[in-house]
This record gives C-alpha cells, structure tokens and sequence, in this order.
C-alpha cells in the first residue's frame, strides 16, 4: 500500500503516514497525491486516527512547483490537490498534522485538513501562492477563514504572511508546540486521549459537528439514536455509575 513518497506504519487504534519526499521539502506531487488516496482507502476501510507527518525536518513544503507549473487548465479543473485534502477532511476518524519546519502552499493546505496540528518552534506555515501567479486553490481560500478568522486569513492569503509557529499557536491554528524530538510522542499523547473514547462516538461527533447548518438538529437526533442503542454506550455509563458509587456521596 505504501509507495517510496509516503510510508505508513499502523498501530491497533492508529495509523503514521510519513511523507517521504525530504529531497525536495516533502513537495506534493501526482505520485504523493496517489499514495495519500490510497492510505485514504484504507483508513476508510479500517477507521483509524491519523498521524500525518514529514520526514527530514519538513512538513511540506508546497506543491512540486516544477509539476506546478507544467499544468494547465484542464489540470486545475481536475482538482488534483484540493480532492485529496478534502478525502483526507472527511476521514471517519480524527487526523492530526505534526508540522515541522515549513508548512507551505499545499502543505499548508493539507495542514488545514487535518482536525489538530501541533508544531515545533520551527514550523512556519503560510501560503505563498499569489507570489507564484497562481492561488491556494486545495482548501485555504474558504477553510484558512473557518480557522483563523478572516482579517488574517485575508493577510496570508492575500499579502503572502507566513505565520511563525507562536503566531499560529496564538490564533489556534496550532494546538501544541513541541519541541522537535518529542513532536510525534505529542501527537501520540493527543491520539491516546482520542482512542480513549468510544470510536463509533468519535466518529459520529466528527460526522456531525462537520455536518451543514440546515441538517441540524436532525442530524445530531438521528447520530445520538444510533449511539444510544449500543452496547458500548451502556456498557460505559454502568461503569461510570459504579465507579461514582465506589467514592460515595460527596461531601
């Protein structure tokens, strides 16, 4: 499943995709994109959390610009780039984006993906597009807004400000700072407290909280219907009742 640009390692509840690509920053190219729906495939086959990370001190450093900038028109309407980061948006479980180094372009885009990004004192992430002639076309035009709000979405977006890792960690955009060594210890201690839920639940809050306005409430009552008919839920409220009748009444 695994190809030379991205090496995947599974756990029992998780799943490592590393790109592979240091020679060139981890660049996203067609070979990449190709792996990454097929790690896509199995992950929706088999719900897992997802470690996406970099190899040789890079998240990604953008597309592969000498691919970039072969393409035409009919390439920017196939939505190379933008349908893979929304396969990997809609994946059943959470993902979680280790960013070291720079995050740019189309790894910036990726990043936004993802449901958590935790960086390192060294991640720079930003989207350097207009500066090539072009625009960020794979998501960062309308989520960047969702996630950062839209006066600096519109200074990275439109003035090419690329934000240091505590800016980012300031407005959200990161989650954690680590330091490099222990920035995929940090993402398995984030994956630990995910797995520590009930996965179907998991699943369905992500489902739902992604869910469009208008679906609401009927959504949140249908997702809540089947969980209240499984046997985990009920298996994990009698333990809670027995734990809280173990330490008595409070004081």
């Amino acid at each position: 499943m695994s190809g030379p640009s991205l090496l995947i390692e599974e756990g029992a509840d998780r799943v490592v995709w590393r790109l592979n690509r240091p020679e060139v920053r981890n660049a996203i190219d067609r070979e990449l994109v190709a792996a990454l729906h097929e790690a896509c495939a199995a992950v929706e086959a088999d719900p897992k959390v997802v470690l996406l990370v970099g190899e040789g001190g890079t998240f990604a450093a953008g597309a592969d610009i000498a691919q970039l900038r072969e393409r035409g028109r009919e390439d920017a309407l196939r939505g190379i780039n933008s349908k893979i980061f929304d396969r990997v948006h809609r994946l059943p479980m959470p993902t979680i984006a280790l960013l070291d180094g720079y995050a740019l372009g189309g790894g910036a885009e990726l990043a936004y993906a993802c449901d958590f990004r935790i960086g390192t004192p060294r991640t720079r992430i930003g989207n350097p597009e207009t500066g090539l002639g072009i625009l960020a076309a794979a998501g960062a035009a309308w989520r960047l807004a969702e996630l950062v709000g839209e006066p600096l979405a519109k200074e990275i977006l439109l003035a090419g400000r690329v934000l240091t890792a505590e800016e980012a960690r300031d407005v959200r955009l990161l989650h954690e700072v680590a330091e490099p060594d222990d920035l995929l210890a940090a993402g398995h201690r984030l994956a630990d407290r995910i797995a520590a839920q009930a996965p179907l639940a998991t699943r369905l809050m992500k489902a739902v909280f992604h869910a469009p306005r208008q679906a609401h409430p009927f959504v949140d009552d249908v997702a809540q219907a089947v969980l209240f008919e499984t046997e985990e839920k009920y298996a994990r409220m009698t333990a809670f009742l027995e734990r809280r009748e173990r330490k008595g009444p409070r004081p």
